[in-house]
């Protein structure tokens, strides 16, 4: 049986990455935790912004911070979640596999 609720937990998570900047926030901390200012740098924009995106990462369960002075740092909770990244590289990859192939036969008719 389907448990409601861990699905609706589970597209909770999902939609927490849905958007280009927190993927790019996501993808920067994947070796060590990083400070807001370098991800503002990284993401652009302004820090009202970028700690938006980083909130919406933190409530997900994704990310965690600390605090060092007037400094504060994040990292992955759970760095299993840049898995997620191969298997959707893996999706652009066979899209584009699936197109060169579309594109290859229209040419040859």
């Amino acid at each position: 049986m389907y448990d409601k609720e861990l699905y609706e937990y589970k597209a909770q998570i999902v939609k927490a990455m849905a958007h280009p900047s927190r993927l790019m926030i996501i993808d920067a901390l994947a070796n060590n935790e990083v400070c807001v200012c370098k991800l503002q740098e990284l993401v652009g924009g302004n820090i009202s912004t970028v700690s938006r995106h980083l909130s919406v990462l933190k409530n997900a369960g994704i990310v965690s911070c600390r605090k060092e002075g007037l400094q504060v740092y994040y990292s992955l909770r759970v760095p299993c979640i840049l898995n997620f990244f191969g298997c959707v590289d893996a999706v652009i990859c066979e899209d584009a596999k699936r197109k060169q192939s579309a594109s290859t036969v229209l040419s040859v008719k």
